[in-house]
């Protein structure tokens, strides 16, 4: 496994995916994707593992993508390991929950609508920038962030691309709960161990129920807004934006 993932057992059958990059933000990167996408297949697997909690090191979340990677036009290159991972996520069967302090941005606020629970510090600070990078929205969000937040509001979100608060990302469903700076892991863990206490069967049937009439859209959604990342993202307006933000 990745040294940008670290994969603990911190409670009785619940699993811990720290992502580890804290010189980058935790900025996501191929091989991040690629371990948090193995981590989640592990955990699936595994019996003995009734929750996941999904966490940043050092009070970061997650920055978003490594735009070093979307720098790559080649045929091979971008975000391909983001996607699956996105669809590794979207499909976990098991309770997933997301402990969030610090920075949550782009694909750091989008996973957050496939996690079951999430929590976040009071002074996190939440941001979806796609258009001001010459990209659109991924990760289903135009379809979830609707449904959870009203077509105003996700029009506002992603549109903009503007920096929300906590309190936001609570109004707009985002977040179950704002807890006091530090303390969205422990919260997270207390809730991982309480649903990991019940019946395994019946917790998992509820969520299969609770996604079973989103499944398709949410698929879909994935695969439509993918083909227009992709393309957008070779274009030149969005080149020119990644080279911007490595020059300041």
């Amino acid at each position: 496994m990745a040294d940008s993932l670290v994969i603990a057992d911190p409670r009785p059958n619940v699993r811990q995916l720290t992502i580890n990059r804290p010189d980058r933000r935790n900025a996501l990167d191929r091989v991040t994707y690629r371990a948090l996408g193995a981590a989640l297949a592990s955990a699936a697997a595994d019996d003995t593992v009734h929750a996941v909690v999904l966490t940043g090191a050092d009070g970061v979340f997650t920055a978003g993508n490594d735009l070093v990677d979307f720098q790559d036009v080649s045929d091979g290159g971008g975000p391909s390991a983001a996607l699956d991972f996105l669809g590794v996520v979207s499909t976990f069967a098991k309770p997933l929950i997301a402990a969030v302090e610090g920075f949550a941005v782009g694909i750091g606020v989008t996973m957050l609508l496939h996690c079951d629970l999430a929590y976040a510090g009071r002074e996190t600070h939440f941001r979806m920038p796609f258009t001001s990078l010459g990209l659109c929205p991924e990760g289903a969000s135009t379809y979830l962030l609707p449904r959870i937040a009203g077509t105003k509001a996700a029009a506002e979100l992603l549109m903009f691309g503007e920096t929300f608060g906590a309190d936001r990302a609570r109004e707009a469903g985002i977040v179950n709960a704002v807890t006091d700076d530090g303390a969205a892991l422990e919260t997270a863990l207390e809730r991982a161990a309480a649903l990991a206490a019940l019946p395994v069967e019946p917790v998992l049937e509820t969520k299969r129920l609770l996604r079973h009439a989103t499944a398709g859209p949410v698929a879909e959604a994935l695969a439509i807004e993918s083909e227009s990342f992709q393309k957008l993202r070779r274009a030149p307006v969005a080149q020119a934006a990644f080279a911007a933000f490595f020059r300041n």
